[in-house]
């Protein structure tokens, strides 16, 4: 497996930024998008659910739609995809049984050797419902797909702007999400930046290191 140098990976961090202007003629290639979203596909969860679903717009009318949604954020309009995150409300053990059927599909073990497991993980869900932290839980790996999805942009030269300025209910109705158990939590816009972003050549602004990391 190659490996990008530590000096690379920096640059493209430092590269990447809220873009604020897209430029709306620009698409990105096939190829570079099938590995953004294998990208999503392969972001880590917490026990392996995968408790998410990515709504990924490319129909400029869909996008015009949500937009008004978005507090008018032009970014849903002029980028060149959008994706919607969402996380799994209420996740029950019917979705477990769905993961432990992958895992006997994807890693050739038996049902008998997954009893223990799907035991610990009903648990570990039922006991979060009952303190009232289970769709926040579920929420929170949603972020993981966020940031995983915006790094692997940036290493792609993709730039990206992360939105959570949205009306969640409007999302939910207009992309059909209302009643299938998934519901909006954060957007990302994808694409190209436009020249005029004044934005793009800002210095980052970020505490030192030794402000924010603690080496014990």
């Amino acid at each position: 497996m190659s490996t990008l140098s530590p000096s690379d990976l920096l640059a493209a961090m430092r590269w990447r930024y809220a873009v604020r202007w897209f430029d709306p003629a620009r698409r990105i290639p096939d190829e570079q998008w099938y590995a953004l979203e294998q990208a999503l596909v392969l972001t880590p969860s917490s026990i392996g659910l995968q408790p998410w679903r990515f709504i990924v717009v490319t129909d400029q009318a869909m996008k015009d739609r949500l937009q008004p949604a978005a507090w008018n954020q032009k970014q849903v309009g002029t980028c060149s995809h959008f994706v919607v995150f969402a996380a799994r409300r209420d996740l029950d053990a019917a979705h477990v049984d769905r993961h432990i059927a992958r895992m006997i599909e994807v890693q050739g073990v038996t049902p008998e050797s997954l009893e223990k497991f799907r035991a610990m993980v009903v648990r570990n869900l039922d006991q979060a419902r009952t303190e009232g932290r289970l769709d926040t839980w579920q929420e929170h790996q949603v972020y993981i797909a966020l940031g995983n999805f915006m790094t692997a942009a940036a290493v792609l030269g993709i730039d990206t702007c992360p939105m959570e300025g949205f009306q969640p209910a409007q999302f939910d109705e207009i992309l059909g999400l209302t009643g299938t158990g998934y519901a909006a939590v954060v957007c990302c816009a994808a694409g190209y930046r436009a020249a005029e972003d004044k934005y793009a050549p800002k210095p980052k602004v970020r505490f030192p290191a030794e402000q924010v990391i603690v080496r014990v």
